[in-house]
């Protein structure tokens, strides 16, 4: 059933009791929208007549939509540079590694930066895409200074007439101070050669308000331009998507949907608000 599928079920069924109201409630906070975004929505519905709840709720939810671009930055006369961060185990390098399948439909040239040098699983795993998509990885020492890697990537791309350059950056959330301190030195080492246009923030629609709380904790540290949310398939919570563009206003850019690098695509808006309401 629809996220919504429910309420409306509830309401159109006719009276609605106080325990209904709670239990309502209760559902949409399970659907990882939040405590505060569900009391509200349950207020609005409070005071809508049944045949006019859903065009009433869609009206509100659209506005809790982030209103800034959801295309991906690109340049016809230079590399597009895009890092891509977050902490470990929400699908960072896979959804690299899916970004360049989705990008290479297009036919655009791509170079790969394996800067998490830290996990050589991440680099292996990145070297293993690479080979399979036919995309060059650019890699360094294990334990490496990730921003020597970031500045080989960028010279190389600018060399072989890359479209876009794509970082995979280190998760490790020891300290906030340290990964941000890392993530900096690697965009400042870039930016000497050539702008970062995009910061694409990996998050896991699985882990819920914590998701949300990761996405602040970047917001406030680098320059996030957009989202990609993985595990948005069936093991997903609805209500995700709203609630972190409503309260970090930043942009779902992508999702994964499954392991496959063509599980992956451009978020649509509206398809998705559509389908809150309607299996």
């Amino acid at each position: 059933m629809a996220l919504f599928g429910k309420l409306f079920a509830k309401i159109r069924g006719g009276s609605t009791s106080p325990s209904d109201w709670q239990e309502l409630e209760l559902a949409l906070i399970e659907a990882d929208l939040g405590a505060v975004n569900a009391s509200e929505i349950i207020e609005l519905a409070k005071k809508q007549k049944g045949e006019e709840i859903q065009s009433a709720l869609q009206a509100a939810l659209s506005t809790w939509l982030s209103k800034s671009s959801r295309a991906l930055a690109t340049n016809s006369d230079r590399v597009s540079t895009i890092l891509i961060v977050g902490v470990n185990g929400t699908g960072k390098t896979t959804s690299t590694a899916k970004l360049v399948a989705h990008l290479g439909k297009s036919g655009q040239k791509i170079t790969l930066a394996a800067a998490d040098t830290f996990r050589a699983a991440a680099t292996e795993q990145l070297q293993t895409w690479g080979a399979r998509l036919g995309v060059e990885v650019v890699v360094g020492p294990k334990n490496g200074d990730p921003a020597s890697v970031a500045f080989e990537a960028i010279s190389k791309a600018k060399s072989v007439g890359s479209q876009y350059l794509i970082v995979d950056t280190a998760g490790r959330l020891h300290t906030k101070s340290d990964l941000m301190d890392e993530l900096a030195k690697v965009r400042r080492v870039i930016e000497k050669v050539s702008p970062v246009d995009e910061v694409l923030l990996v998050v896991d629609a699985t882990t819920g308000q914590n998701g949300i709380a990761q996405a602040k904790l970047f917001a406030e540290s680098v320059s996030v331009t957009g989202l990609i949310l993985t595990k948005m398939d069936g093991s997903a919570k609805g209500g995700i998507a709203l609630a972190i563009e409503r309260e970090t206003g930043i942009p779902i850019k992508f999702i994964g949907t499954g392991e496959s690098a063509g599980d992956f695509a451009a978020f649509d808006a509206q398809s998705y608000l559509n389908g809150l309401f309607v299996n």
